[in-house]
């Protein structure tokens, strides 16, 4: 009997075995996580978990029976600590060996830490990744604390927000000039610092981390502006790496990711991977998404070419946010875009990007109407006239059937 194994338990791992159920696969699965719970959703967890508006099992992908009743052998708190591609074995810390037929690397990503030479090894430091990360911080959220967040990317800024609404007295700064300098254009940028701001969140922007100050816990900030905080806790929310040292012991070719073709198949003809640990081709391109939505589509065509089904990946880029009050959804890559156009209604905003007269992404903050629009437009590879879509009142779906 054929016998698959995934390492990784977040939502790629999942999607890959509960694809390969669906397709009709019969033969052993087993899935290797090195948390003690099963996998789970990860964004509520800077969001709904950490205010307490979700449980621990609310986060959870599928109920403990599913696997069971699929007869998805679970291995939890255990760690995959190397490959032999040759004979095709898979070893664990506590020294048990599995052997594979087809195995995919579902793997995940890391969080960026601060080196213990600046303080990040203090206690009250904490980085936004995993369950055991908010469960440790979760009780320095109380009313009146002062945090530091370090990064104004979407993590820290997600972060900011949670700790605002609970009565946090919050700093986030951001090294580079603007927050969001990588991911989203200065419009985007704008609106979200306004909304922190207003909230009561100071954002200090190209200023950074000198160093961190306690005895044993964090007391202090030293920015490189020459200032000092007095603080709490600091949340670290720097970029994610992707977790590839598998891999790479393994033989595979790794670029910032996993090398994979467009069946999510690596460099080795036995091994696929997906998610936030691979890459894809998108437009000619070797990139690497890191979004729920291609965790689950890139897993979904690594399962089905596993067992030899004949599948394509095409990403469709897509990511969500959620700060206060505001719902922003983006659809595409912005990459290169020469101009943005901007959509400002009652209530709602959009920012839409493009290179020349080709729309290429769009970022929605509440207009749920003009995401829907603009994301099925970008998948089509179809483009909206700039001066419809700079008019609030302008009904764009007729442009769906153009």
């Amino acid at each position: 009997m054929a016998q698959f194994v995934v390492i990784g338990a977040g939502q790629a791992g999942c999607s890959v075995v509960a694809r390969l159920r669906k397709e009709g696969f019969s033969g052993n699965i087993t899935l290797i996580g090195n948390e003690s719970v099963p996998p789970y959703q990860r964004p509520p967890l800077s969001k709904g978990y950490l205010l307490g508006e979700m449980s621990k099992e609310q986060l959870f992908l599928k109920p403990e029976s599913f696997y069971r009743e699929n007869d998805i052998a679970l291995r939890l708190d255990q760690a995959a600590i190397h490959i032999d591609p040759v004979s095709k074995i898979v070893s664990l810390g506590n020294g048990e060996e599995l052997a594979y037929d087809a195995l995919a690397l579902t793997t995940g990503s890391y969080p960026r830490k601060l080196p213990s030479s600046v303080g990040g090894d203090l206690k009250g430091v904490f980085t936004v990744r995993d369950l055991s990360d908010v469960d440790l911080m979760s009780p320095y959220f109380e009313a009146g604390r002062k945090v530091l967040v370090i990064g104004g990317g979407y993590i820290g800024l997600e972060a900011a927000a949670v700790a605002a609404k609970r009565g946090l007295s919050v700093t986030l700064i951001e090294m580079a000039d603007r927050i969001l300098q990588r991911v989203a254009c200065s419009e985007t940028a704008d609106y979200f610092r306004n909304l922190h701001q207003d909230n009561g969140v100071d954002i200090k922007e190209g200023v950074g981390l000198a160093y961190l100050e306690g005895e044993d816990h964090v007391q202090r900030a030293l920015l490189t502006n020459g200032s000092e905080l007095e603080i709490d806790f600091a949340i670290v929310g720097v970029g994610i790496q992707p977790a590839t040292e598998l891999a790479e012991t393994a033989g595979l070719k790794v670029e910032d990711g996993i090398v994979t073709d467009k069946q999510a198949r690596t460099t080795n003809p036995h091994i696929w991977a997906a998610g936030d640990c691979a890459t894809c081709q998108h437009n000619g391109e070797l990139i690497r998404i890191e979004s729920v939505g291609n965790a689950i589509d890139q897993s979904e065509v690594a399962a089905c070419s596993m067992i030899g089904r004949d599948v394509v990946y095409k990403p469709q880029p897509w990511f969500w946010s959620d700060q206060y009050d505001c719902k922003l959804q983006i659809a595409g890559l912005n990459r290169g875009y020469t101009d943005v156009v901007i959509r400002d209604g009652k209530g709602f905003r959009s920012h839409w990007y493009y290179v020349g007269n080709d729309l290429i992404a769009v970022d929605s903050m509440n207009d749920v109407r003009g995401y829907m629009v603009g994301k099925r437009l970008i998948e089509a590879g179809k483009t909206a006239p700039k001066c419809l879509v700079s008019d609030p009142n302008a009904d764009l779906k007729p442009l769906l059937r153009a």
